[in-house]
């Protein structure tokens, strides 16, 4: 694995522990040329689905995308990074339970939804206004008042 800092090639496993319940292997790795240490993690990914977009195009589920939408729809909140990736964790869990070799990707966002509507209702605001595509305050103003 490259290391982050020098960008040389060898390193060595410090430390590997279990994480997340035994789905995730953390790793803390040393560059042998520079001597610094990051954390590495390791989880499946072949199990995951394709996904389908709304376009027709399949491509690879990408946990980063999860997370970016995540972190986009929580910005300025105090939710912290953990709880992220926690969400981020359960709407794995649930794709991969269900077992699926391709999925469309408007369940996926309706998972996001559910889980930012039980964690911080702002946060599902901004979310379901770049999902559902807001056209104008009308939309934002039923969706509040549906929280309420």
């Amino acid at each position: 694995m490259k290391c982050p800092f020098c960008h040389h090639i060898d390193d060595r496993v410090v430390d590997s522990r279990l994480a997340k319940e035994g789905e995730v292997i953390r790793r803390r790795r040393e560059c042998l040329n520079c001597k610094r240490r990051v954390t590495t993690y390791e989880r499946f990914d072949d199990v995951l689905p394709m996904v389908i977009k709304k376009d027709g195009r399949r491509e690879s589920y990408d946990r980063r995308k999860v997370i970016s939408g995540l972190r986009k729809a929580c910005e300025k909140r105090s939710i912290s990074h953990a709880t992220i990736e926690g969400v981020a964790d359960r709407i794995e869990k649930k794709l991969q339970e269900q077992g699926e070799s391709e999925i469309p990707s408007q369940p996926i966002g309706e998972l996001v939804m559910v889980e930012l509507h039980n964690l911080d209702h702002v946060a599902y605001v901004r979310f379901a206004s770049v999902y559902r595509e807001f056209k104008d305050i009308q939309e934002f103003s039923e969706t509040i008042d549906k929280l309420r």
